[in-house]
């Protein structure tokens, strides 16, 4: 038993306040002894090119802690390219889809958006054209962060953490670490939780602490949150003098929202997930294993089929 609710709860009270502490506080590592293996590889002929941003304050890059997640679709016959420039539309040819992970604003200011407008215009413009976005962010400053880029696409974010009562990892007793199975119904039907064969099908995913988010009409919430969903953001009140408490966090139902939504924009494809640990493989606090490499869970699965989605396999 974790038992790190509490814990995690106060960490995030702290990151939400002075984002910058966090790194500080927690120490994660890449698990170097995760699988990322494809024994039966979706490309072999052709290799789709994925631009993985790196240029925009990136907490995660391709070689650091989405590092596993990199290898894997590497594995899977993807070519890899960390993207190092600004988003335009001659950055943006030649590749299949464009990977963005916790991007952030500049230091002292990571709440803010770090993509100009004419980017976030160049980036909606070649998804429209045919291209294939997966936008990944955790909550604020990420999300906040991310909010200008996921309004081209008419999603919505939040700057709160999740959380559920119910929903939750019963092993680590942690209620971020949320449970999306067909059990509980969270785990909606799509292209992405079908996979192209049983084995590639989808029965249940965890989160770790993450965001909610939106789509439009006709996006599909493969990952929806349930009736006991909360939104937890710090409140609007401040201490009123040095030394005094903090006024307790602010929560908020998040029923009908969702961590991963999948949509059709123009002739592209977009999937936004409001939590990046999903489709990494970390170890976290007291060496316990912290995303894909969880026992007994198809996130390794997920991070396959996304791709296989957005890349136009999976129909």
């Amino acid at each position: 038993m974790r038992m790190l609710s509490t814990f995690v709860l106060v960490i995030l009270g702290i990151a939400m306040l002075a984002p910058n502490i966090l790194s500080r506080v927690v120490r994660q590592r890449i698990d170097t002894g995760f699988n990322t293996k494809v024994s039966r590889p979706a490309y072999v002929k052709t290799h789709p090119k994925v631009l993985f941003d790196e240029a925009h304050n990136n907490s995660d890059t391709s070689s650091g802690r989405y590092n596993p997640f990199s290898d894997l679709i590497t594995s899977d016959g993807y070519a890899v390219v960390p993207g190092l420039k600004p988003f335009s539309n001659g950055v943006l040819q030649g590749y299949s889809v464009l990977v963005i992970v916790n991007a952030s604003g500049p230091e002292g200011r990571r709440n803010s958006s770090p993509f100009t407008e004419q980017e976030c215009n160049a980036v909606r413009d070649w998804v429209r054209a045919g291209g294939a976005l997966l936008l990944i962010c955790d909550q604020a400053p990420f999300s906040t962060a991310a909010a200008g880029l996921g309004e081209r696409f008419v999603i919505a974010l939040t700057k709160g953490f999740t959380i559920d009562p119910v929903h939750h990892n019963k092993e680590s007793e942690d209620d971020t670490e949320l449970v999306f199975s067909r059990e509980n119904t969270l785990l909606k039907d799509h292209p992405i939780t079908r996979g192209r064969s049983p084995q590639e099908r989808i029965n249940r995913i965890i989160t770790f602490t993450g965001t909610s988010l939106t789509g439009p009409a006709g996006s599909a919430a493969f990952l929806g949150l349930g009736d006991t969903a909360i939104d937890v953001f710090p409140s609007d009140i401040k201490p009123s003098a040095p030394g005094e408490a903090a006024p307790d966090p602010k929560k908020v139902s998040a029923a009908g929202r969702a961590q991963g939504i999948a949509l059709i924009f123009g002739k592209g494809r977009v999937v936004v997930l409001g939590e990046a640990a999903m489709l990494t493989a970390q170890v976290a606090l007291r060496g316990f294993p912290f995303g894909m490499n969880v026992p007994g869970i198809d996130n390794r699965q997920l991070a396959l089929n996304v791709m296989h989605w957005l890349s136009g396999l999976l129909k």
